[in-house]
């Protein structure tokens, strides 16, 4: 399981993320979603490793990642929001270099690079530059290089962004799998859409803080999580600034 308690972040004066906790469990996708500015972002790079918290820690399976960084971030599998690759590599080299570097060994690491683009549907493309690569196409490959080293955690921000429907129907279907499989998936979205069919429970988060858990498998009155978040979050009525904005065009 996925411990998370008491994290906060600060940068100087300003407090981005304050007093977060949640847990992972396995076989469990948590959703986590929340307005740009919430602290989304810095609760995912503080999970993962890529910033540390001001407080609060992170325990992952046992392990604390205070105590021992490496050995809890070998348990992770990382696809952020932004495909940021060595796009002068082909996606051959970048997944043996992501591979070499996690320790797999050459002939199961060869073995599975193949596969695993045959079966996100870069194989034709092995070869290629990923500079000519589009952007879905690059988070296929990040996904390819988060999964390699069979991770026991996988989270993921924004991962269908850039992606076509055929790819973001097997994203879908993969997910589901995994947690199937028992691993813990936490998943970072804007889509309430895709969140509604994936997640069983949901964190919302607002001004640093967690301000809601929502489940998705049928709240007792039935409010959707579009509803939750927008009460929760203190959204205004945006069907009132829609039809400004639609005036505005039809004014002359």
């Amino acid at each position: 399981m996925l411990e998370a308690r008491g994290l906060r972040k600060r940068y100087g004066a300003y407090l981005a993320v304050d007093h977060i906790t949640f847990d992972v469990r396995p076989g469990e996708i948590l959703g986590y979603i929340g307005p740009n500015g919430s602290g989304k972002s810095t609760t995912v790079n503080m999970v993962v490793g890529l910033l540390e918290p001001t407080a609060g820690t992170l325990t992952l399976n046992g392990q604390t990642l205070s105590n021992d960084p490496l050995e809890y971030k070998r348990r992770i599998g990382y696809v952020p929001e932004e495909p940021h690759l060595y796009t002068h590599l082909t996606a051959i080299e970048y997944l043996t270099l992501v591979g070499r570097l996690r320790g797999i060994d050459g002939r199961t690491l060869a073995a599975k690079i193949e596969r695993l683009l045959t079966l996100l549907l870069l194989w034709d493309s092995r070869y290629a530059a990923m500079t000519a690569f589009s952007k879905g196409m690059r988070q296929r490959v990040l996904l390819a290089g988060a999964l390699l080293h069979d991770p026991e955690l996988i989270v993921l921000d924004e991962p269908f962004s850039g992606l076509d429907v055929t790819a973001g129907l097997l994203f879908r279907s993969l997910l589901q799998m995994l947690a199937a499989d028992g691993r813990m998936v936490l998943f970072s979205s804007h889509r309430f859409d895709i969140v509604q069919q994936v997640c069983a429970r949901t964190l919302i988060l607002s001004h640093g803080r967690n301000v809601a858990e929502h489940r998705l498998n049928g709240a007792a009155d039935g409010e959707t999580l579009e509803a939750v978040f927008s009460r929760v979050t203190e959204q205004q009525d945006y069907s009132i600034l829609a039809g400004e904005i639609l005036q505005v065009i039809k004014s002359s």
